[in-house]
């Protein structure tokens, strides 16, 4: 016990200094500058008043103004501290969550009267699901209340915020000392860490230039200058622009710091006994151009590729010309199989090839046997053949059909065009409904053979313990994609080399100038339109496509039916993308069943096409409105990168007793001619009562057929017959997300959580 003591204090001694060193290089000389993010969690609550706030402090302060993106840089020499402040625009989701994953603290704006509002609800929920890092909250105004009231509402904000934030702390912002208290906090407490942006370098655009390519002036090299985060940055790796894909860098430079806590002084100027205000350009172009160094270039024999996807050969796995070795091997086998006989004179080779030895009639009777196998096998292929025009003409109504939201602006005044929008959502909530009524359970065709519509189903003795293969009968999107022999060990081997072994290239707290090739030049315009423009470096094969499973369980506060095959829109870590998912429960067996809606009760693992992320990685999936806007369904996060996870569609086919005897019953309405009866005799029964049984055989021409089971029947029990077949996702895969329409804003939620409370 006293060892494990020992060892304990051992390692948590060893960890202090790694600790001590991250939190004083967080803002120092020689680290990035302690960036913050302020989030308005409410109409009222203004962020150009706080940041004033922040601004007015003592002589010893700089401030540098960076006119566009909304917010400022501060340093403190004397403090030894360099401060970056950023303003979310309100509403914009996106630029929200865009931010949250890069900034160092998050600090929270909220009314002194009401907190926050609707829309920022739905900001903490999805903040909360992405991964929270260091957070304050700040209340500004408050002052014209009179004294009483002021208490009142600070009570009544403190036990409105103990639900959202447990060990929170209120800080009041409306004097300059109350500032001071604010930043102070912000140095000094504790950082959490995002395992997502830890490993990964990354860095938000401080500024950025266009340079048109010599073929078209639509794609260029991006020229993106902002401070190395996270890991060391690799130029001969990718990176991702966050909601704009994924790129290759050419070179990196190094250019002046423009926070530099020792600014250069221009000669011919003054200076002053205070501190002075420095401005920056729009685009930034003017540090870029002085003294610029170039730190790397890339290596084309290092750099990574952008391939995403594997290009499939038709030709594979077709008859090709036999080498020489193959003729070989067969004229050895022909001489091997040669036999010699007696033959009368005269007989040519082709006829002596047919007379039979007096030891080969014996095994006629077993060739027999075999030829009517081999018949029945081909009257089972024809029989499928014949089903096959009818299979496509039915079988979408089942699977291939999907659900999909057209973004379209729509105006109150044109309330009647909602009335079809109606009619769907309730089509949607019966369909539902039915299906937790009754699982899976369809209705057989009366106008299609049912051994023709179900023949690419199968029967199972049991769910768990049947074996399937997870290599049957797979998809052609399946050769499209990349696959791991174990992802388990790849990903361990990849962490354990970013934490042991040093990268060469730019360092954490380098001010730095990426060089991002072929970059379309609508990215260069969102920028100059004020949102943040974030970039991830990748790890190895992060680019390349598979199928990801998330678990994701259902947010409460949406409430209306989700189908599987539905197109959604997620957000996996820096990513965020478009794909049509599948739903299946989340078991330990290795089949696991489809789920045709979104459950509201339970967890389950939705499976996408999409780029390989190493885990761990948040997860959020909204759903795009008719009018824009994007409504959270459901959070969780990255179970797992696995192609070979089996996905079981069942169906359920119902039949009841008709005539039921001691263990013996008549069951009718499960099929309708003879011949589906004897196709599905193999196949077991069960009841829902929870007996278990087998077709004995067809009576008449209609579907009615005698059934054995180890028990007596009830009159109102139902015989049920399961089906399985294994489905895939469908490739709807689309990196390209429209930005959602600003939130609603309506009434406070304080009292709603007031009254949860109690």
């Amino acid at each position: 016990r006293d060892r494990n003591w020992i060892g304990a204090g051992v390692h948590a001694l060893q960890l202090c200094p790694q600790v001590l060193a991250e939190k004083r290089s967080l803002g120092s000389r020689d680290g990035p500058p302690h960036l913050v993010v302020l989030v308005p969690l409410h109409s009222r609550a203004a962020g150009c008043d706080t940041l004033r706030l922040l601004q007015s402090q003592d002589s010893a302060v700089v401030r540098v103004d960076e006119g566009r993106a909304g917010g400022f840089a501060l340093l403190c020499p004397r403090l030894k501290q360099r401060w970056r402040f950023v303003t979310a625009q309100a509403g914009d989701l996106h630029a929200v969550l865009d931010l949250a994953k890069v900034a160092d603290s998050l600090l929270f704006i909220l009314d002194p009267a009401d907190g926050w509002d609707s829309a920022g609800e739905h900001c903490l929920s999805c903040l909360f699901a992405q991964g929270l890092p260091t957070y304050a909250l700040a209340v500004p105004g408050g002052t014209d209340l009179p004294p009483k009231k002021r208490i009142d509402a600070r009570k009544k904000l403190a036990k409105a915020i103990e639900k959202r934030f447990p060990e929170a702390k209120l800080f009041p912002l409306n004097t300059e000392q109350e500032s001071l208290l604010l930043l102070r906090h912000l140095a000094t407490q504790k950082q959490r860490h995002l395992a997502f942006r830890d490993r990964r370098a990354h860095l938000l655009a401080y500024a950025a230039e266009f340079v048109p390519s010599q073929e078209s002036d639509l794609v260029g090299t991006l020229k993106v200058s902002g401070f190395v985060r996270g890991q060391t940055l690799d130029v001969n790796s990718l990176v991702h622009i966050v909601g704009h894909g994924d790129f290759q860098m050419s070179q990196v430079d190094a250019p002046p710091d423009p926070l530099s806590l020792n600014p250069r002084v221009v000669k011919g100027q003054k200076k002053s006994q205070d501190m002075e205000v420095q401005d920056d350009s729009v685009n930034g172009t003017d540090e870029m151009e002085e003294d610029v160094k170039v730190l790397m270039k890339a290596d084309p024999n290092k750099q990574e590729s952008l391939q995403s996807e594997v290009v499939p050969d038709p030709m594979e796995g077709e008859q090709t010309w036999p080498t020489e070795e193959e003729l070989q091997e067969a004229e050895a086998s022909l001489k091997a199989n040669r036999r010699v006989v007696k033959v009368p004179k005269g007989t040519s080779k082709y006829q002596a090839a047919w007379i039979v030895d007096d030891g080969e009639e014996g095994n006629q009777e077993d060739d027999d046997d075999e030829d009517d196998d081999i018949d029945d096998d081909m009257m089972e292929e024809a029989v499928s053949q014949e089903g096959e025009s009818s299979e496509e003409e039915e079988e979408p109504a089942e699977e291939e059909c999907e659900t999909m939201t057209v973004s379209e602006c729509l105006r109150d005044d044109q309330y009647d065009e909602k009335v079809e929008e109606d009619e769907q959502m309730l089509e949607r909530y019966k369909q539902e409904r039915m299906d937790e009524m009754f699982p899976d359970e369809v209705d057989t065709p009366r106008d299609v053979p049912a051994r023709v519509r179900f023949q690419k189903y199968r029967g199972l003795k049991s769910f768990r313990t049947s074996p399937w293969d997870p290599k049957e009968n797979l998809p052609r999107d399946y050769a499209r994609i990349f696959q791991f022999q174990d992802f388990s060990r790849t990903r361990k081997h990849l962490f354990r080399q970013i934490e042991k072994e040093e990268t060469e290239g730019a360092s954490v707290g380098w001010y730095v100038t990426l060089h991002v090739c072929n970059v379309p030049v609508s990215v260069m315009e969102s920028f100059k339109e004020g949102k943040p423009l974030v970039l991830f470096s990748l790890l190895p094969h992060e680019q390349k496509m598979s199928v990801l499973n998330f678990l994701v369980r259902r947010h409460p506060s949406n409430s209306e039916p989700v189908r599987a095959k539905e197109e959604l829109i997620f957000h996996c870590g820096f990513r965020r993308f478009r794909a049509s998912p599948l739903f299946s429960q989340h078991t330990s067996a290795d089949k696991h069943k489809l789920e045709r809606f979104l459950r509201p009760d339970a967890a389950l693992v939705v499976t996408v096409y999409a780029p390989i992320t190493f885990p761990p990685a948040s997860v959020l999936l909204f759903k795009q409105r008719s009018n824009g806007m994007h409504d959270l369904i459901a959070t969780g996060s990255l179970l797992s990168v696995d192609p070979d996870r089996i996905v079981i569609k069942r169906l359920v086919l119902s039949g009841h007793p008709f005539k039921i005897f001691t263990k013996m019953a008549v069951v009718r309405y499960m099929f309708f001619n003879r011949e589906d009866v004897m196709w599905f005799k193999p196949v077991e029964l069960r009841t829902k009562w929870g007996r278990r049984g087998h077709i004995k055989e067809p009576l008449g021409t209609h579907g009615h057929m005698k059934c054995h089971f180890d028990g007596q029947l009830k009159s109102q029990d139902t015989v049920l017959l399961n089906l399985y077949k294994r489905v895939f996702p469908k490739w709807t895969y689309d990196p390209h997300v429209p930005e959602p329409v600003p939130w609603v804003r309506s009434e406070s939620t304080l009292l709603v959580q007031e009254v949860e409370m109690e």
